[in-house]
Parts: structure tokens; C-alpha cells; sequence
């Protein structure tokens, strides 16, 4: 009796523990689609801000936005998979 006791209160603990681990698991996959989606905005509001290519042709600016680009991509790389093409 005591056995099945323990064993009832085993269960439903790591029934708890499941159903909790796998609720963090869907607000971490959420909060990842929204940045992924987040760094693909701003990507493209960056290319419609530069469509006349005048801050890349900058030297000084052009190597900063050059650089915000490079980060940009490799942010997108890492929760993505896919590169952006330029």
C-alpha cells in the first residue's frame, strides 16, 4: 500500500515536471521566432534605407553599415540556418 503510494506521488511530480519543462520549451521556441523574424525586419529596413547604396559608398559610414550588416547576417545565420543575401 505504501508502495503504490509513493509511486502515485511520483507520478504526478514528474507528470509537473514534464508538463512544466515543456511549457518553458514553447515560450523559448516563441521568443526565438519573434527575434529571428525580428532580425529579418531589420535587415530589410536597412537595405531600403541604404537603396541608393550612399552610406556604403561612404568610407566611414559605409565600414560601420557594412559591419551592422555582417552582424545582422550572422545573427540570422545562428537562429535561422540561412544566410541573407545582400
Amino acid at each position: 500500500m505504501i508502495v503504490e503510494i509513493v509511486l502515485g506521488l511520483l507520478v504526478l511530480v514528474e507528470g509537473y515536471i514534464i508538463w512544466n519543462l515543456t511549457r518553458k520549451t514553447e515560450l523559448l521556441e516563441t521568443w526565438v521566432e519573434n527575434f529571428s523574424d525580428r532580425i529579418v525586419r531589420v535587415q530589410q529596413e536597412l537595405q531600403e534605407i541604404d537603396s541608393t547604396g550612399h552610406f556604403e559608398s561612404d568610407d566611414e559610414i559605409g565600414s560601420i553599415f557594412a559591419s551592422i550588416k555582417e552582424v545582422i547576417n550572422e545573427l540570422n545565420t545562428k537562429t535561422t540556418g540561412e544566410s541573407i543575401s545582400e
